[in-house]
């Protein structure tokens, strides 16, 4: 520890901290414009000036380390006078357009101006004018504004790995630019919004909507991909205006993926709203008595081992729950929330989970990846993994198919018989996982859908026993996925899977199928069967459906998620359903009783407390339980599937029912992967 003085004040600091952290510690607030906790420090703005004596000049708190008897002084009128001068030197150029800026109220040189600047400025000649610059769908440049504090450059360097942004020129001609003049390709590239001081880079599809102190602020859950994201919804009279990052250092730090920022305008397109029949091939509208009524007569007929249920990717745990209990009560074994039909070991929840804590990914030296592309399917994820590579130096492996992860790694194959090689030593990773003292192993979903996943699993717990430290992790792609297994939505005793519930209805044995929300199955192999469909988008379980029944998105409801990690996390309502769309729970509620075997549960703390004697993840919301290990059950040696890996995700914007009717996703297919950049692009 090094013992320095700030403002008279003695304390001790980290040896090696910076003077800024060392005054935040302190309590005081040090104004700034480039440095940011999760960049590395750049130095360029000079506002964070301080005076520390033994100098002629002050200097910048966030680029100098302390030293043993330092002696800082932050707020005497040598500093004071500094800071004003670099405010005005910063506003010489600034153009005077608060009043149209998107960042207005929420904008950092609004605040420092108004606490730090000087009363008026000395200059009067005529403004700096830059072109703006095309970044793609998602970000609306306005280049007069920058102040050059690099934020983005640091942010596309070091976060996102994708180096496209440069700065060129010096002093007045210096310009923040697009190498390639294309659209950002990095899926995180919404960040560079939020960490922008000024309003430089604002958020394109969100322009002009509004200023930040017109929006209800509801701290929810994001569900398009299986990391539990922490949010922030804004909403305007029943409309979702904006989805921005909540900061949980345990899960996704204070960043989100594109997707999961800009996919809200799905949620106003396509929506169900209202009970449909199928009547004479044609669906019409109807009251919930009649769409109730049409299933229970249909039900009465039907013995339960010949009615069935899946749940899609994104059901809620309580829905999940609802629908499991009023199946066992039809005496239907048949229900699975596995509609890619995965063969997912869900004996120990062990088998099924991100055993490694998402913060503590970043601690690895070794990373074995098998069937998955996290830069896709967990893009938070692939930051940790990325600070592992920067920070640890650590050594990547990759079974799969070769793509671009944002850090080197050793490609060993991309079919199931290359982990044979690690077994046998005979390949040049099999040293880096012997001698790592903190080896990570990532299975994606790509590993699980395969004929031979049994046979993968067996050779993988080998691979295990060969590495006692190697620890096991799955990572999911479906934000129901780890909470539809921890209520028991799975196949019960002589129940039949996802894939055999389908090959039941194409032979007849299966005649009536839930669709909670399932929309990514072949709908074609649902046969015959009379199919219920609950979800809010007319999507393609909406196009089968003999019944449709509206429920609420994710934004609509108060619900339960469980993430990869097995961390039980509750979303909260942020605006209401359309129309008669209801929470799912409450319609299967409702059916039970037109069915005559109704289902104890009034209001949501009942079906919440139902959900607690499912697993103890939901006993203690937002916390992480540690699970004992199990080995994987070992099969009868069998051979590998030739096919190779194949990915899961091939489309990063279009993966649910939700980014499919969203014009953002839309825009982003266009011009971020088929590089169609518009006519008008500003």
């Amino acid at each position: 520890m090094t013992k320095i003085t700030i403002n008279n004040q003695r304390l001790e600091v980290e040896e090696g901290s910076s003077i800024f952290k060392a005054c935040e510690q302190q309590g005081l607030k040090i104004p700034h414009f480039c440095y940011h906790p999760k960049l590395s420090v750049a130095g360029n703005c000079r506002m964070c000036l301080v005076e520390v004596e033994g100098t002629s000049k002050p200097v910048a708190s966030c680029a100098m380390p302390v030293r043993e008897d330092m002696v800082i002084h932050a707020n005497t009128p040598m500093v004071e006078k500094a800071r004003q001068g670099v405010l005005e030197l910063l506003l010489i150029n600034h153009p005077l357009d608060c009043p149209v800026c998107d960042q207005g109220g929420n904008c950092d040189l609004q605040d420092l101006a108004i606490n730090y600047g000087p009363p008026h400025s000395r200059f009067d000649h005529e403004k700096r004018i830059v072109t703006d610059k095309y970044m793609g769908p998602l970000i609306k440049t306005v280049m007069t504004r920058c102040i050059h504090c690099t934020r983005c450059i640091r942010f596309a360097d070091e976060i996102a790995g994708v180096p496209e942004l440069i700065a060129i020129g010096r002093g007045e001609t210096m310009e923040i630019v697009n190498a390639l003049d294309t659209a950002i390709q990095s899926e995180l590239s919404g960040n560079m919004i939020d960490i922008c001081p000024v309003g430089t880079l604002t958020d394109k599809p969100f322009a002009f909507k509004g200023r930040s102190w017109e929006w209800t602020q509801t701290e929810s859950i994001d569900v398009m991909d299986a990391l539990g994201s922490h949010i922030h919804i804004h909403s305007r009279d029943d409309n979702v205006m904006r989805i921005l990052p909540r900061v949980c250092e345990e899960v996704n730090e204070e960043w989100l993926s594109d997707r999961s920022r800009f996919a809200y305008d799905g949620l106003k397109y396509q929506r169900l709203d209202t009970p449909y029949i199928r009547v004479d091939g044609q669906l019409k509208a109807c009251s919930w008595d009649t769409a109730f009524k049409t299933i229970t007569d249909r039900l009465d007929s039907l013995k339960g081992t010949e009615i069935a249920a899946l749940a899609g990717d994104l059901a809620d745990c309580e829905s999940m729950l609802a629908l499991k209990r009023l199946w066992q009560k039809l005496g239907s074994p048949h229900l699975d929330c596995r509609q890619d039909a995965t063969f997912l070991p869900f004996d120990h929840r062990s088998h099924y989970l991100l055993n490694t804590p998402l913060s503590d990914l970043e601690k690895a030296d070794c990373v074995l990846l098998i069937g998955t592309n996290p830069r896709h399917e967990a893009p938070l994820l692939n930051v940790r993994l990325r600070k592992a590579y920067l920070n640890n130096q650590a050594t990547f492996g990759l079974i799969g198919q070769a793509v671009d992860l944002t850090y080197p790694y050793q490609f060993i194959g991309d079919q199931p018989e290359s982990l044979t090689t690690l077994l046998d030593g005979n390949h040049p990773f099999s040293q880096a996982l012997a001698t790592a003292k903190k080896p990570v192993l990532i299975l994606g979903q790509a590993a699980f859908n395969r004929p031979d996943a049994p046979a993968l699993l067996t050779v993988i717990q080998k691979l295990l026993d060969l590495h006692p430290l190697l620890e096991y992790n799955v990572l999911h792609t479906a934000a129901s996925r780890v909470g539809g297994i921890d209520v028991g939505f799975v196949p019960q005793q002589n129940g039949f899977n996802a894939q055999e519930i389908l090959k039941a209805c194409q032979s007849g044995d299966i005649k009536f199928v839930y669709l909670l929300g399932a929309d990514e199955i072949p709908m074609k192999d649902l046969g015959k069967a009379f199919v219920v469909y609950q979800g809010h988008h007319g999507d393609a379980g909406a196009a089968r459906a003999d019944v449709i029944l509206p429920g609420c998105a994710y934004t609509e409801k108060t619900a339960t998620y469980v993430n990869t990690e097995g961390r039980a996390q509750r979303s909260q309502q942020a605006v209401s359903a359309p129309d008669q769309a209801k929470e799912d729970w409450k319609i299967i509620t409702a059916l039970s009783h037109a069915l005559e075997n109704p289902l104890p549960y009034i209001n949501h703390e009942d079906i919440a407390k139902d959900l607690k004697n499912c697993h103890p993840a939901f006993q203690y919301l937002d916390t992480l339980i540690k699970n004992t290990w199990n080995p994987l059950f070992q099969t009868i040696s069998a051979p590998f599937n030739p096919t190779p890996f194949q990915l899961v995700i091939h489309n990063f914007y279009m993966t649910n029912t939700i980014t499919r009717h969203s014009p953002t996703m839309a825009a982003c297919v266009k011009e971020i992967i088929h590089g169609q950049k518009p006519s008008k692009v500003f």
